[in-house]
């Protein structure tokens, strides 16, 4: 079973294809460019230099947050294209389950941090055991000083990976001192094959859907909405 995986939610663009068998290919693009301009070269040129064509494809994954608002949108309405067209069951697969995969086998705590801009990070704890990677933690926007208080409660090592690590290492360094770990920088970023791979245990595991039922995964309110509760004093639906 060939999956298609599709990232477009946070800093880098990322697609892969994946099947039982591991990772077939992948295309990673972090240039700056938005992924609207990246997203769509990156899947021509993944299909064609893995000599995959589109009837190969029998589902696509695709991340729904949390993450950049835009990013989530832009991803979300090309998989719903591709899906429509191919007529395609899609699985969504969430950020930080995706990169947690970065790093198998660690035997510290692993903690993502997606930087979420306003002095906040997405964030979840996680620990790999039995083979795979389990979530300890709900899905959770927070300052990185509550989450440093609430790692420190814990005693243990953590290690932390994620685009929110050059901005805030200092600042965890200093509060959590040898307890703290970091991934190399390589690991910081969410790859395509990750998304492709959880997708397609979804897949297995009966859990694939129609894209009309795939919703975005916000952990707060985008600016819109804060503009519009400021305005309105209600949520815009």
């Amino acid at each position: 079973m060939k999956i298609l995986g599709i990232d477009a939610a946070t800093k880098a663009a990322g697609v892969a294809i994946a099947d039982e068998t591991g990772v077939l290919a992948e295309n990673w693009l972090n240039n700056g460019k938005t992924h609207s301009q990246s997203l769509l070269p990156l899947l021509d040129s993944l299909l064609k230099n893995a000599n995959i064509p589109w009837a190969d494809i029998q589902g696509i994954a695709v991340t729904i947050g949390p993450g950049s608002f835009t990013g989530l949108r832009i991803g979300l309405a090309t998989v719903q294209g591709l899906a429509q067209v191919l007529d395609l069951p899609v699985a969504g697969v969430v950020t930080l389950d995706a990169l947690a995969e970065n790093l198998p086998g660690v035997p510290n705590l692993i903690c993502p941090i997606l930087d979420a801009r306003k002095n906040e990070v997405y964030t979840a704890m996680y620990r790999y055991e039995a083979g795979r990677m389990t979530r300890l933690s709900p899905y959770q926007a927070v300052t990185p000083e509550k989450l440093v208080t609430e790692l420190l409660v814990l005693k243990e090592k953590v290690t932390f990976l994620g685009d929110g690590v050059p901005v805030y290492q200092e600042f965890i360094l200093d509060r959590m001192k040898e307890r703290a770990v970091f991934a190399p920088a390589s690991h910081n970023l969410l790859h395509g094959a990750q998304v492709a791979l959880l997708g397609l245990s979804k897949f297995q595991r009966g859990q694939g859907t129609s894209i009309f039922e795939i919703k975005p995964f916000y952990l707060r309110p985008s600016e819109a909405e804060v503009k519009w509760v400021k305005t309105h004093g209600e949520v815009c639906l």
